[in-house]
């Protein structure tokens, strides 16, 4: 473990891989946030400390908590591969300048998705935002096949 810790390109993966699971974590406090100012709770057990009247109208949809919600989602199922193909990819040897590349459009993509996710931002805004780290994320995985494959 030492002697990757002294491989700029492990090093760099590290820091865009930790910056993007930090960022898909804080959308779980944003989620709670927004459930609390909107008073939108999903679970009995949530408004239990509520008089009995107000209960039934607390357990509720609202579309602010949902697009966090979501936003959340499409982190989960984009960050996870990204750290998984990212941690085969950065053993795979690439140059450094690739691998940065790789690591901070993927990053900048998903901090740009957020953003234009949870600000209703027009699309093709979001659209656009999520190709590009899908497809970094591909790239990715095609270096390391290539890299690994023995045909």
């Amino acid at each position: 473990m030492a002697k990757l810790m002294e491989d700029e390109v492990f090093m760099a993966f590290t820091t865009y891989a930790t910056i993007v699971i930090l960022k898909m974590m804080l959308m779980a406090p944003m989620t709670a946030y927004h459930r609390i100012t909107k008073g939108a709770f999903a679970n009995e057990e949530d408004v239990t400390l509520k008089p009995a009247e107000e209960r039934k109208k607390l357990l509720r949809t609202d579309p602010n908590v949902e697009r966090v919600r979501r936003c959340h989602q499409n982190d989960l199922e984009n960050v996870v591969p990204f750290v998984v193909v990212g941690l085969l990819y950065a053993l795979t040897g690439p140059e450094l300048s690739a691998a940065l590349l790789h690591f901070r459009i993927f990053v900048g993509s998903r901090i740009f998705h957020t953003i234009s996710y949870v600000g209703a931002f027009p699309q093709p805004c979001r659209g656009l935002s999520f190709m590009v780290g899908l497809l970094t994320t591909f790239s990715m995985a095609y270096r390391v096949l290539s890299t690994v494959l023995v045909l």
